[in-house]
């Protein structure tokens, strides 16, 4: 059979069918507008003949019909503004066949078939509303290219020339570099240490720190403000100045 938003018709049918069954027990216990009278089997039979038969036929006419309509509100209003009838018809069926048919006022009768329909089209429509569809996004970044950091790597020793570099921060006249291979310190301007890694895919995310793009792994908000967290448990501030 043809699916229908994912679910094969039978399987659709037979999830609406226990919706409705449901919804008619319930009705049949609250035994509203005087059926308590039928008595306890008489009013759940009855309000489970309203209720199913009913719902199949808004059923229908949504498949149909409601379909083309866009929004919740407006598919509502007009698909139990054309079931209401045919759904009266059958519940005077029902209530002459209870011997009840004189019970209720036709224009009473309409009202309380419309507001019926209503909630439980409005049910209906609930259960089988899709799910709101959270799209992750991800940002990724090119690593450092080594031309772009030569300035600045020649700067350190050795044994962390050629490690990965995570972040710098900036102490008074001196700067830690944070890398794979350890911290070191320099002794330079953040100015300059800026200037040097110009062509890095970085950012200066704090007055004192400037991190790798591709060194994030997490960040926290907090009121404007946010920490990174860095590779190799690094957490380097974000200042609101530098959120944006």
């Amino acid at each position: 059979m043809t699916p229908i938003d994912g679910w094969p018709i039978g399987r659709r049918l037979a999830a609406d069918l226990a919706l409705l069954t449901a919804l008619g027990l319930f009705m049949g216990v609250l035994a509203p507008w005087g059926t308590a009278d039928l008595g306890p089997v008489g009013k759940i039979t009855y309000w489970l003949a309203c209720i199913v038969g009913g719902g199949v036929i808004g059923v229908a006419v949504d498949e149909v019909l409601g379909r083309r309509l866009g929004g919740f509100w407006k598919r509502l209003v007009v698909v139990t503004l054309l079931m209401t009838p045919l759904v009266t018809a059958w519940v005077s069926s029902i209530e002459g066949f209870y011997g009840a048919d004189d019970v209720h006022m036709p224009l009473e009768l309409w009202w309380r078939v419309w507001v019926i329909s209503a909630l439980v089209m409005a049910m209906r429509a609930l259960v089988w509303r899709a799910p709101r569809r959270v799209v992750e996004t991800r940002v990724v970044v090119e690593p450092p290219l080594p031309q772009a950091e030569a300035a600045f790597r020649r700067r350190l020793s050795a044994r962390r020339r050629s490690a990965r570099l995570i972040a710098v921060e900036a102490h008074d006249h001196y700067l830690k570099v944070h890398t794979d291979a350890g911290e070191e310190l320099l002794t330079l301007r953040f100015s300059d240490a800026l200037k040097d890694l110009a062509g890095v895919h970085g950012l200066q995310v704090h007055r004192s720190w400037w991190v790798a793009a591709e060194a994030i792994e997490g960040v926290r908000w907090r009121r404007g403000a946010g920490e990174l967290l860095l590779a190799g448990g690094v957490n380097a501030p974000v200042s609101r100045r530098h959120a944006p």
